[in-house]
């Protein structure tokens, strides 16, 4: 299997990039860690990934096919971190549609996007607030995955902390919502486990998965969802 990890020096996809080196989730696995600095080449080396450097921002839907090409999966991780709405729409929105179109123009079937628990069209997130740009460039990308002939996932955790993985989530039913002030965090680790499940998890393809820390474990999580 080869996966290729759009962001991959992001704080999910460094834990997701050495997971699926190292087949701490399955089979070992090839994985291209794209980044957009030769800085960051070394680095994503370090975690076990063949780099690739590729400007998402500003590449072409051709670019990011080329890049994809011989790949079984694209993974999406990549983000602009926030605070200047413009850039905000052009990665999390813009160049995320251009990747899943890239995905299917180099005949790549497999997509997971990594979005938030909130990414629904009642989000309830206020124009007003800094946070709506985020909120709108992510439901857009995740909404366009949707419409293609790929078989995606969506992943949409709750609150991210720096804390240890459990192994262990909740899933939330369809339509359920999340109160605000209530307990939704999930540690990165976990979003990466979740990840590198999913990829190999027929029953997550086509599916929003939102989820929070949990009792379940994750494989058998991801294998009873509806």
């Amino acid at each position: 299997m080869k996966v290729v990890v759009i962001g991959a020096l992001g704080k999910v996809a460094q834990l997701l990039v050495p997971l699926l080196a190292d087949g701490g989730s399955g089979p070992a696995t090839d994985v291209v860690g794209v980044v957009r600095k030769e800085e960051q080449i070394d680095r994503v080396a370090d975690l076990g990934g063949d780099p690739v450097l590729l400007d998402v921002e500003n590449a072409s839907t051709e670019e990011m096919a080329r890049a994809f090409a011989g790949a079984d999966a694209v993974v999406w991780a990549a983000g602009a971190g926030g605070g200047n709405p413009d850039r905000t729409y052009a990665v999390d929105r813009d160049a995320a549609i251009r990747s899943m179109d890239a995905a299917a123009q180099a005949g790549v079937r497999r997509y997971l996007i990594v979005s938030w628990i909130g990414s629904v069209p009642d989000h309830g997130v206020p124009e007003d607030n800094s946070f709506f740009p985020y909120a709108d460039a992510k439901l857009a990308a995740d909404d366009h995955l949707r419409s293609t002939d790929l078989d995606w996932t969506i992943l949409g955790p709750g609150s991210l902390t720096d804390g240890p993985p459990t192994g262990k989530i909740r899933v939330l039913a369809d339509g359920e919502t999340v109160e605000r002030g209530a307990p939704s965090e999930v540690p990165r680790a976990d979003v990466a486990q979740v990840a590198a499940a999913a990829l190999r998890i027929d029953e997550t393809i086509g599916k929003f998965v939102r989820f929070t820390t949990g009792d379940e474990t994750i494989p058998a999580a991801l294998r009873h969802l509806r």
